[in-house]
Parts: structure tokens; C-alpha cells; sequence
């Protein structure tokens, strides 16, 4: 029975419209909003991986874990259930049932998913999570994150690194959560990349045969417009 499943997954996947794209870098590059437009696009499945870890991390603020506990947080990590909804129109997650696309982009969440999501067991139940969305996307599915092109999906078929200066990402994120403080956001954003890039478990990473795309410069639409055409080049190639 585990052939045939396996048989008719590979045989989805390699379809002419069926493509796993992997759009990893840090906050502020623009990842979210590029990844959701390329996928309605492209008629695509999205998945927000970095929304998964913030949800794990709410419910563990919620239920009383000591999220500076590294022991305490491993422990808990298999009991809530995460579910991710995979329309790039309408995202959703929810924890235990319940919707968490609100509370868990609270400053309190931000500032705690670090620790949370540098656990070792924290990473491989979620990266187990993520493979497993990516498997069952038939038509394919665009995937961001921070390790999607190095560890979650090392065989995506297209990998995209998407970079920008700290001024330029700080101001994108104060504009996003308004009335806060560029140079505090800025200063937030820095300690942040610091912490995924050297934690050592699944760090943020350029993957090598990943393109990089500085969106410093460019408008969102110009950051869609080379996504899409980067990875229509690929479905061509198939």
C-alpha cells in the first residue's frame, strides 16, 4: 500500500504544472507578500513555515511553558496541533483547533519564536509538518521560510534567497506595524538574523543553488514579476 501512495505522490509531482518552490530569507525581504502573489499566480499551494513556529510558540506562552527552558519547551512539543490552511488568498492556521493568524503575530510572540524555534525537537516536528504540506500539494506549492532550500526541502525544484539592506527591511516592518520605531525595529530585526543564523540547528542559510534576489531596490511587483518568471523557466525545463 506505501508504494502505490509513494507512486502516485512522485507521479503528481512530476506533472508539467507541479513545482516546489523554496523562497527562504530574513524578515523584512519581502518573503510573505511575494510568496502569496507568486503562488495565486501560478495556481500554487502557499505554506507560511515561520507562522507554524510562531504558533507553537503562542501556545507554549499560553499554556504556561518556560520558553527560556530549552528541556521544558522539547517536552511540550508534540502536543499541540497545528494546522495549516494552503490557499495564498487566504491563509489559515489554527492551534488545536483554534484560530491563531491574530495572536500570534503579537510582539510577545516575535520576541520569543527564536529561542523556541532554535530547539532541536521544536525543528524536526515542524520540518516533519512542512514536508508532509509540501507532499500533499498536487499542483505544487510555494514555501517560505528560513531553512526551506538548505534542510525542509533540499530537492525543491527551484530555490530563491531573497535579501535586503537592514534600512530598507526596517522600514517595510515599521510599516507593517505601525507607530512603531524605525531604529528600535531595525535593532529587533538585526538581534533576530543574528539568532537564526547561528543557532545550530537548521540555520538561516543561502542554499547554494539557490538564486538571490536583492529586493532593496525593487518594488513588490517587480519582485513577483522575476519570481514568477524564474520559476516559469523552470516548469518549461521539465
Amino acid at each position: 500500500m506505501s508504494t502505490t501512495v509513494e507512486t502516485v505522490s512522485t507521479a503528481a509531482r512530476t506533472a508539467p504544472a507541479a513545482v516546489i518552490v523554496a523562497i527562504d530569507g530574513p524578515s523584512g525581504t519581502g518573503k510573505s507578500s511575494t510568496s502569496k502573489a507568486v503562488a495565486a499566480q501560478l495556481g500554487l499551494s502557499y505554506l507560511d513555515t515561520g507562522a507554524q513556529y510562531r504558533a507553537i510558540t503562542w501556545w507554549m506562552l499560553n499554556n504556561g511553558i518556560d520558553v527560556s527552558d530549552p528541556a521544558e519547551i522539547a517536552t511540550a512539543a508534540s502536543k499541540p496541533v497545528i494546522v495549516s490552511g494552503t490557499d495564498p488568498a487566504a491563509p489559515t492556521i489554527t492551534v488545536d483547533g483554534e484560530d491563531a493568524s491574530g495572536p500570534i503575530r503579537t510582539q510577545e510572540v516575535t520576541s520569543r519564536v527564536s529561542a523556541v524555534s532554535a530547539v532541536p525537537e521544536v525543528r524536526a516536528l515542524i520540518t516533519e509538518l512542512q514536508r508532509s504540506i509540501a507532499r500533499e500539494a498536487e499542483r505544487g506549492i510555494v514555501v517560505e521560510g528560513r531553512d526551506i532550500g538548505t534542510t525542509v526541502l533540499p530537492d525543491a525544484d527551484i530555490k530563491i534567497f531573497l535579501t535586503a539592506s537592514p534600512e530598507a527591511r526596517a522600514a517595510r516592518r515599521s510599516g507593517e506595524l505601525k507607530g512603531s520605531d524605525l531604529a528600535a525595529t531595525q535593532e529587533a530585526l538585526v538581534k533576530r538574523d543574528a539568532a537564526d543564523s547561528g543557532r545550530k540547528t537548521s540555520p538561516l542559510a543561502k542554499a547554494g543553488d539557490a538564486v538571490e534576489v536583492d529586493t532593496t531596490e525593487l518594488t513588490l511587483a517587480q519582485v513577483i514579476e522575476c519570481v514568477v518568471t524564474l520559476v516559469g523557466e523552470k516548469q518549461a525545463a521539465k
